[in-house]
């Protein structure tokens, strides 16, 4: 997994406890009787042990998980997990996000599910994204962009990338993800991650269409127009984003 970069980061303990105040505040918004779509990475898993303890107090929800990891998690948390094809029309999602700017727009990825994420988020009537306030950034494009790709000509589609990238002006090292031993990473659908380090992407709209474009991209982790609230824990407390209304 990813670690976007930091200035002078909270302690370890510090960034768990702002994962769960976000995750809390989550949870104002579920309701008995709610589908809810379980994002991956550590401020979900937050979310389902919270939601979690929900349930065991009474609340009722069933949910549909976007990675093998959240479903273990919430199975073993006692939560009522279905799959998309069984419940394909979710009322929320919660999911965490490696950087979100003030349109809302996120990149996510970081934790190689964005395909199932996506998936499980644009099924959602809502999408609710919950992170550490350091997750802001004026711009997107210092965390690392996650690409999904086939693995069948991987060294094309890389090439591929690059002059989309360079036709938009963006540069920066691309490399295909791998594990803590070397190996390549797979996603759960079978797929590679080509991590993209364009350090800014001052226009994700048309980065996200040129990278739609390219035939082996499955996904990209550039999310836009689909996270409904982003709630932000930090040392002053939680605060809320919605989108900015159009002109």
């Amino acid at each position: 997994m990813i670690e976007a970069p930091a200035t002078n980061p909270p302690p370890a303990d510090a960034m768990e406890a702002l994962k769960r105040r976000a995750a809390a505040a989550a949870l104002d918004s579920i309701q008995s009787g709610m589908i809810v779509g379980l994002g991956t990475g550590s401020t979900a898993d937050q979310f389902i042990r919270l939601l979690a303890e929900k349930a065991r107090a009474g609340l009722k929800v069933r949910t549909v998980s976007s990675s093998e990891r959240s479903t273990t998690l919430a199975r073993a948390e006692g939560l009522d997990v279905a799959t998309l094809d069984e419940l394909p029309q979710l009322d929320v999602t919660v999911d965490g996000a490696d950087e979100v700017d003030q349109q809302l727009r996120l990149i996510k990825g970081g934790g190689g599910a964005l395909l199932r994420e996506k998936i499980v988020a644009t099924a959602s009537r809502r999408m609710i994204v919950i992170c550490d306030e350091g997750k802001l950034v004026a711009e997107l494009g210092r965390f690392p962009l996650p690409i999904e790709v086939v693995p069948f000509g991987v060294t094309a589609i890389r090439a591929s990338l690059d002059k989309a990238a360079a036709r938009l002006g963006l540069g920066g090292a691309m490399a295909v993800r791998q594990t803590a031993t070397g190996e390549p990473y797979y996603t759960d659908g079978g797929h590679l991650i080509i991590d993209a380090s364009f350090g800014r992407i001052p226009d994700p709209e048309a980065l996200a269409d040129a990278l739609d474009r390219i035939p082996g991209v499955v996904l990209h982790g550039l999310f836009i127009g689909l996270a409904s609230e982003v709630i932000l824990a930090g040392a002053d407390g939680v605060r809320r984003l919605t989108p900015p209304q159009p002109a």
